[in-house]
């Protein structure tokens, strides 16, 4: 989302790189142009003006470190300035209780609903309950059912469209909550605010005063989400914002004015269409984004599946690392995304951008790989060594690859058993 704005700063970092001495001349270069490309990212107009203030008296008023170069002492100050625009750190999550989903149609919201319970469940260990009170679209609660069962989330059914109301759900679903930890509640959106979408609205919210009242924005709608924004919060108290599509190629301006227009911290974004795909937000994260400075924090979280690390049989760094425990490294990999995936936490990603649209990176590498792992037998998964020549056309012929494909996950898979024995020598991790 922001790869254009990130772009543009890099680009102004470059520039820095042989001066020895920060100027004011430099920052009046600097502030203008990095004025120049928040506004070309969307970023709100009062925003702007806030932000390049604050900046430019900091760096005004810092005294030169000789040893610290204009690059490094703006990048920093800007880091700095681009997390207090995004407000505070990640959420906390509630422990009991209801949540209200709201937004216009069409940002994501019940994908998002469904998500948000996903992830309640899973990482918080909480039992969570979906109601649909999304009466006024067609299918739209059985959109939202079938997500839930697909996903193995508890839906609430007892509806009946010809007579209930969104209100009547509301109350009905409240009487069960006492079986639940938490209850999701989404709502109606339209394709625009008015009136009646407000008023249903308004009344939702005293019925179930909720703990948490989440409005879901398309990060695409640029300004227009943000003012959005602005309107819902002033109708009901909002306690914070879920952007959606963070993966598509918006400018980021809504993200980046958010907080400051609405006074409403973003709580969560969605970067894909899968369940899973929903992270909290941390300011300090997406400002090292935005600066192309990576995010190992956010690439640990995702390789490191919690599910995968507690079976007693997977210890990546064991003296007899085998092939099952190679298959759930690379699942780990796959799940990010791919090599693709993982490229994009890197720091520098930016710069190595152009030279990665001339190099083919075959995305599907490790889907074949996993494919011969599981072509194997169990004998031959926990014992590679044992894996002969027949053996290996055998396991070719069953995945329905090359041999040479064979040969070379294993040649892999050596190496990465040398360096995790190299690693565990030299007392670097202890299991």
């Amino acid at each position: 989302m922001f790869s254009q704005l990130s772009e543009r700063l890099s680009n102004i970092f470059k520039r820095l790189k042989n001066r020895g001495v920060l100027t004011p001349e430099i920052i009046d270069n600097v502030i203008r142009e990095v004025r120049v490309s928040l506004l070309e990212s969307d970023v709100a107009l009062q925003v702007v003006k806030d932000f390049t203030k604050s900046l430019k008296d900091k760096l005004s008023e810092h005294s030169v470190i000789n040893s610290v170069s204009p690059e490094q002492t703006i990048s920093q100050f800007m880091q700095s300035e681009i997390v207090k625009l995004l407000g505070k750190s990640s959420p906390v999550a509630i422990k009991n209780g209801t949540i209200l989903m709201c937004g216009l149609q069409g940002s994501g919201k019940t994908t998002t609903a469904a998500k948000l319970a996903n992830l309640y469940i899973r990482k918080h260990n909480k039992k969570v309950m979906l109601v649909s009170l999304d009466v006024s679209r067609p299918a739209a609660v059985d959109q939202l059912n079938v997500l839930a069962s697909t996903n193995e989330i508890p839906f609430f059914k007892d509806i009946d469209l010809s007579v209930d109301s969104s209100l009547s759900i509301a109350k009905k679903a409240l009487s069960r909550l006492k079986d639940f930890n938490i209850a999701i509640f989404d709502t109606s959106g339209r394709m625009y605010i008015d009136e009646s979408l407000m008023n249903e609205l308004r009344s939702i919210y005293e019925i179930v005063s909720p703990n948490e009242s989440l409005l879901v924005v398309d990060s695409m709608m640029g300004q227009d989400a943000v003012q959005t924004a602005k309107i819902f919060n002033e109708n009901i108290k909002l306690t914070g914002l879920i952007m959606t599509k963070i993966d598509g190629d918006a400018r980021g301006g809504a993200c980046l004015s958010a907080k400051s227009v609405t006074n409403c911290q973003i709580r969560y974004m969605c970067n894909g269409e899968k369940i899973e795909d929903i992270e909290d937000f941390h300011p300090e994260r997406v400002a090292s984004r935005i600066l192309d400075q990576g995010d190992i924090m956010s690439l640990i979280e995702k390789t490191v599946d919690q599910n995968i690390m507690n079976e007693d049989e997977f210890d990546l760094y064991k003296p007899d690392f085998d092939m099952f425990d190679m298959e759930k490294c690379l699942r780990q990999i796959e799940k990010i995304g791919g090599i693709k995936g993982i490229l994009k936490f890197i720091p520098g990603f930016g710069k190595m951008q152009e030279m990665l649209k001339n190099t083919n990176i075959d995305n599907n590498l490790i889907g074949r790989q996993i494919a011969i792992i599981r072509s194997m037998t169990k004998k031959e998964r926990k014992s590679p060594k044992i894996l002969n020549a027949s053996r290996r056309r055998r396991i070719a012929a069953g995945c329905g690859l090359p041999v040479c494909e064979v040969n070379r996950l294993v040649k892999q898979y050596e190496s990465m058993r040398v360096a995790m024995n190299k690693i565990r020598k030299k007392g670097l991790i202890f299991s």
